[in-house]
């Protein structure tokens, strides 16, 4: 698999460096104090204690280790950079749906800064890819698991803080 590129904002990219730092440094320590602790029980194998902190401190360094991978794979995008004309990376984007009829925005963002319910789309999801450079006033028609989706882009502008 190759090692994609995952574009952020500067200000993602630290908010997730000190997510990774503060998980590493403190979280881990928290936990390995637990695990220590626990051990000083005695008999390690009925040790329930001791088998849950290790069980959290499993999935705490896959945490730390997925965002590690994230963070070094992170590009830093220039918001002053972007295109204001065409939909990419950190474009708001206003678009009426036929199918609704009615309009609707979304905000095209990198991985972990997603939230559908708030409009905001990955630049890989379905619709994102479906948006990604287009101009104001096409009209685009795009696959989505749950059948098709027909819009027409009213707006593109720069998304606030992506």
């Amino acid at each position: 698999m190759a090692l994609d590129r995952i574009p952020m904002t500067r200000e993602g990219y630290d908010e997730r460096k000190a997510k990774l730092d503060h998980m590493r440094h403190t979280e881990m320590n928290e936990v390995t104090m637990r695990v220590a602790t626990a051990r000083e029980m005695g008999d390690l194998s009925e040790n329930a204690e001791y088998h849950a902190a290790r069980e959290d401190q499993g999935i705490l360094q896959a945490k730390i280790n997925q965002l590690a991978d994230a963070v070094s794979r992170a590009v830093i995008v220039d918001r002053s950079a972007l295109p204001k004309d065409i939909v990419a990376f950190g474009s708001r984007v206003k678009v009426f749906d036929f199918d609704m009829d009615e309009e609707e925005f979304f905000e095209l963002v990198g991985p972990g800064q997603e939230n559908p319910d708030n409009g905001r789309i990955l630049t890989s999801s379905p619709i994102g890819q479906g948006l990604i450079g287009r101009k104001k006033g096409e009209e685009v028609v795009i696959q989505v698991p749950r059948g098709t989706l027909k819009f027409k882009i009213l707006e593109i502008s720069i998304a606030e803080g992506i």
